[in-house]
């Protein structure tokens, strides 16, 4: 059984939200999902909706709280590639700039040249480098690296030690590790810590006080749901929430709240200058999972351009870490974002398109669609 709960929250106070979102949000839990929190803010009809579903930790009947922390994966790559376009329109670096230019040497051996790859290529995605992430096909993994963080540079030297999937600009493959090489760029330019540049350009400005870097530290505030995975089909549902796994391909830790604000920012022009928001949504067709999981979907610079059912496009990105799975979309005027966090990941084994973790995406992915749709 479900625990589902809907608001609308505007000046006037809360007032029940349309069963459409609560609805979706329970469609995500039948399908085995432990818990479910959904944020649709609407800035032309002053419209703040949430709903939530399933529960904060498998053993208890606590509800997901609205306003809880999530590991948001994959999710901090638009923040990194906001910050690179921030300092390209600043004249500190160029699109075209190799990794060899700002890292000497870092990328080569067994096929790989920094000297071909540029900044577009990293932030695009068609780089070529091979991704090579701590593996955690198990429980037994998963406890034994929980606690256990690479450098980046340990990173990159595992990912140039294979050879690359395709030249620089011939192909398409998604690549955690081009950003955390985005990362180590971003610090030659600014000579600080990426995530400090994160902060100072966007975080504060924007008041995004719910966004942390956790570091080295594994637990997540208060409050949260507890993440689980599922790490093999029909297997059980593991608790999985304490994680050091920390870098600019996805380490961040955020609310609903927090992301719908960028994401709005970001489309509504409040971050980018004109002609690096356009750079930014220049795209090339995606591929492999990422194409089966969102037809028609095409890669940008840190986003990814998506059909509507009722026409057009919203930009987005997806995030999974380990026991949470996020989805973070806003409509092309930047006026209207859609939100949903999982906190519980579910199994894909050797048959992803038929199996349950790609049924869960596509629970979150419809939520988005009617929620950006106006349904």
């Amino acid at each position: 059984m479900t625990l589902a709960l809907a608001l609308a929250v505007n000046g006037c106070g809360g007032t029940p939200e349309p069963a459409a979102l609560a609805r979706d949000a329970d469609a995500i839990v039948a399908v085995g999902t432990t818990g479910v929190q959904a944020r649709v803010v609407d800035e032309a009809a002053g419209t703040n909706r949430v709903a939530v579903a399933g529960r904060a930790d498998s053993a208890g009947v606590e509800p997901v709280s609205s306003d809880g922390y999530f590991r948001i994966g994959s999710v901090t790559k638009t923040l990194v590639a906001t910050v690179v376009l921030m300092l390209v329109g600043e004249g500190r670096l160029t699109l075209d700039d190799t990794v060899q230019q700002w890292l000497p040497d870092m990328v080569r051996g067994n096929g790989n040249g920094g000297a071909s790859i540029t900044v577009r290529n990293l932030l695009q995605h068609t780089s070529g480098l091979h991704d090579s992430m701590p593996d955690m096909a198990t429980a037994e993994d998963y406890y034994r690296l929980r606690y256990q963080a690479r450098t980046p540079e340990q990173a990159v030297a595992s990912a140039v030690a294979q050879a690359p999937d395709f030249a620089p600009g011939t192909g398409w493959s998604y690549s955690n590790v081009g950003y955390v090489v985005l990362g180590l760029i971003i610090e030659k330019v600014s000579r600080r810590p990426w995530y400090d540049e994160v902060s100072t350009r966007i975080l504060e400005p924007l008041g995004l006080r719910d966004t942390r870097w956790p570091g080295d530290v594994p637990t997540l505030p208060t409050p949260h749901a507890k993440g689980y995975n599922q790490f093999a089909a029909d297997g059980p549902m593991v608790e999985v929430t304490e994680l050091v796994d920390a870098d600019a391909s996805g380490g961040y830790l955020s609310t609903t709240a927090d992301l719908g604000t960028f994401y709005r920012s970001l489309l509504g022009g409040k971050l980018l200058r004109p002609e690096q928001l356009a750079q930014m949504r220049g795209t090339v067709p995606a591929d492999g999972v990422i194409a089966q999981v969102w037809p028609g979907g095409r890669a940008g610079l840190g986003l990814f351009s998506v059909p509507l059912s009722c026409g057009g496009v919203y930009w987005m990105h997806n995030g999974g870490q380990t026991g949470y799975l996020t989805n973070a979309a806003v409509t092309e005027d930047g006026r209207r974002s859609a939100v949903v966090s999982l906190s519980g990941t579910l199994a894909v084994g050797e048959d992803p398109l038929h199996s349950k973790g790609f049924t869960q995406l596509q629970a979150a992915n419809a939520l988005i669609d009617h929620a950006l749709c106006g349904e």
